[in-house]
């Protein structure tokens, strides 16, 4: 690998862990583009199903293994010869953290655990760690810049703090070239009705109602090539190891605007109920998530550069496509 800022990825061996989740899967495709030989773990199911892997042309020339981080003997074996690994394997829903936070706890925090020890003991050249912006909680400023105090309201955002410390001390005691991401609300095709732009523009599609939670949060939303530039980006800039780097647009905007301009660009009119259901418990609730973006863009080169109504239409366009892949009716956790 060439050394320094655009570090090349062509031909070098790369490990994606949460290859088939939504981000996972565009940073696969976007590293085939770049020319990296890619490793692609995927959780396993019996159905040999590849998440949002399933389908893409990119595929031909991806090595697809599966498994669970909670194993180290199958990521000892896998990062064998690895140079880059970027780790997104993580259970991501808050409202089902409440349901199993020892699941969250198991995966998020020692499935972490066994991917740095097997970086450490292969000694990979860089391990890109994928946090969130939930690690911060309700702002106490904005923007949120990589000193803002991490708080845990909700036992998902409480692993993914976990994981980091974990991130940050193989850093501190081994040397271990970790650079650990944090992005804020990322969203675009082939994510799942959890979030909140799926679940709002698969029920406006399907129908007149659309059931929401609560709409007074305020989130940076990004795209999710953006997304996964920045995590590039973080795999190939130089003197980057052992920092924390926001992934975000500066700009926030809140659900109830969100679900208004998608609607509109969606060209549907619905009726919004809200649904406590969908509502996080009130001191879990984070109000505010807005991105200072000056790290990325100063040690990374890096921005966000989709407009929200840009990346919301290209949304739209690929649910309505596939809307029959989703439930509408259904409360997805």
């Amino acid at each position: 690998m060439v050394e320094g800022r655009g570090r090349a990825l062509r031909n070098c061996r790369v490990l994606v862990t949460g290859a088939g989740g939504f981000i996972g899967s565009h940073l696969v495709a976007a590293l085939v583009a770049a020319g990296a030989e890619v490793r692609a773990l995927v959780h396993y199911s019996s159905r040999n199903h590849w998440g949002g892997l399933e389908g893409l042309p990119e595929l031909d020339s991806v090595a697809v293994k599966v498994g669970d981080i909670r194993d180290p003997f199958l990521l000892a074996g896998l990062m064998e010869r690895v140079e880059i690994v970027f780790h997104l394997a993580a259970v991501v829903a808050v409202p089902y953290s409440y349901i199993a936070p020892a699941e969250f706890v198991a995966t998020n925090v020692i499935g972490t655990l066994n991917v740095l020890e097997a970086a450490r003991r292969h000694a990979v050249a860089r391990l890109v760690h994928t946090s969130t912006s939930e690690v911060y909680g309700s702002a106490r400023y904005t923007p949120i810049d990589e000193q803002h105090p991490l708080q845990a309201q909700s036992p998902y955002a409480a692993s993914k703090i976990g994981a980091e410390k974990l991130a940050e001390s193989y850093a501190c005691s081994f040397g271990t070239p970790v650079v650990v991401v944090r992005p804020f609300n990322t969203y675009g095709p082939r994510q799942s009705a959890r979030a909140f732009l799926p679940g709002i523009l698969t029920q406006a599609l399907s129908g007149g109602v659309v059931r929401a939670g609560s709409l007074e949060p305020v989130r940076d939303m990004n795209y999710v090539d953006d997304t996964v530039a920045g995590l590039i980006a973080a795999a190939t800039a130089a003197d980057v190891e052992g920092l924390a780097i926001n992934l975000g647009s500066g700009r926030g905007v809140s659900m109830a605007a969100l679900l208004e301009m998608a609607c509109l660009a969606a060209g549907r009119q619905v009726r919004v109920e809200i649904d406590t259901e969908r509502q996080r418990p009130a001191a879990s609730e984070v109000t505010e998530l807005v991105c200072d973006p000056s790290r990325a863009r100063d040690k990374l080169g890096w921005e966000s550069r989709v407009r929200l109504e840009d990346g919301v239409r290209r949304t739209i366009a690929w649910i309505a496509d596939h809307l029959g892949e989703y439930k509408p009716d259904r409360y997805h956790l």
